[in-house]
């Protein structure tokens, strides 16, 4: 009889450890992340552009990404922004295409109604005004919200928060205190939902972040996520490399590459004014602005990351893929990418998707 009761809680114990909750996405931890942000993409579809493959055969764009080895997709996602886009009916709706198609999604969520980066870290216009502790409520029904509606495996609580994020409250320099109460509200939310999901924190660049994530060692997050641009962050990957190996050992988080990016040329196809256009902007020569080029770029950026040690080093993500010239040769408010897009000129995926596969 004895042994029978024990053979039963083997099974029963077995069995709630391999039952999978329903509310809570899947996550392969096991799974080198090869992200793009395609945020734009449904922005640019409603022109209807058409794109190809390595091979020059017309595909969906989204069967090209995920044959090159594409197993996450990041989206940026607003608060209330003017035009819908990157709202939350449009992130979910896409987020739900993407999860049937087998992509993993991964939400950078910006507590704004526009874009936050290290230069602007505004509240939602709903937001703004209103008592610190009714703030925080904010962050924490809006986050727990998201979380019920679109059950992402990864999510950012915030973009690029060097200086804190939803100005003034949450100012790093000047409400330090508030700064971290209102990150944990947001990761509070989180944990609600799922235990699964995992949280990053998202700073950009590489100067200061060693200080930056000394700050935050009272909370519960999982990732470390960088932005490296070479315009932006300095053009030393030796440096790139040394920082995420010290910042995954001093905090024993995991570590990954947010953000990057680099031109296949310093041409445009478009009259938007491009970010990156001349050459002293480059890490040269042993990454000109070609298809090969972009592509050594990444492969470099892949194996520093896969290099850190412990396997810290989880993954990347490259922003800006689907960024092509959707609005025509002419236009002056398209894109301010098109040349660091995965996409050539003709809409043609680029050698460097071939760096994505495992």
């Amino acid at each position: 009889m004895k042994l029978k009761v024990i053979i039963l809680f083997s099974f029963l114990f077995t069995l709630a450890c391999n039952k999978k909750d329903i509310n809570q996405p899947y996550t392969e931890e096991s799974k080198f992340i090869s992200a793009v942000d395609i945020s734009l993409y449904p922005e640019i579809k409603t022109s209807n552009p058409t794109f190809y493959g390595t091979d020059g055969i017309s595909k969906d764009f989204i069967s090209i990404l995920k044959s090159k080895g594409v197993n996450t997709v990041r989206l940026r996602l607003w608060v209330n922004p003017a035009n819908g886009h990157s709202g939350i009916t449009e992130v979910k709706q896409f987020s739900e295409t993407l999860k049937a198609n087998g992509f993993r999604i991964w939400l950078s969520l910006h507590y704004s109604d526009t874009w936050a980066d290290p230069g602007q870290q505004s509240p939602p216009h709903n937001w703004q005004n209103i008592q610190y502790s009714a703030l925080k409520d904010s962050v924490y029904t809006y986050t727990k919200n998201v979380m019920t509606q679109i059950q992402p495996d990864y999510i950012q609580i915030g973009n690029e928060i060097n200086s804190g994020f939803l100005h003034p409250y949450g100012d790093l320099t000047t409400n330090r205190t508030q700064f971290i109460e209102l990150l944990k509200k947001g990761i509070l939310a989180v944990r609600e939902k799922s235990m699964s999901t995992k949280i990053i924190i998202h700073f950009a660049g590489i100067q200061g972040a060693e200080w930056f994530f000394g700050n935050l060692t009272m909370l519960d997050y999982d990732i470390i996520g960088l932005s490296y641009y070479p315009i932006w962050h300095g053009k030393s990957l030796n440096n790139l490399k040394n920082v995420m190996a010290s910042l995954s050992e001093t905090y024993k988080k995991q570590i990954l590459i947010a953000e990057t990016a680099y031109p296949f040329t310093l041409q445009w196809n478009d009259w938007t004014h491009n970010i990156v256009g001349l050459e002293n902007q480059l890490i040269l020569p042993e990454f000109p602005a070609t298809a090969t080029g972009q592509k050594d770029f990444m492969k470099t950026i892949i194996h520093i990351i896969k290099d850190i040690p412990n396997k810290k080093g989880i993954g990347f993500c490259y922003w800006g893929a689907e960024s092509i010239a959707w609005k025509g040769p002419q236009a002056t408010d398209a894109s301010s990418w098109e040349n660091q897009a995965l996409f050539d000129f003709q809409n043609k995926a680029l050698p460097v998707l071939e760096e994505f596969k495992e």
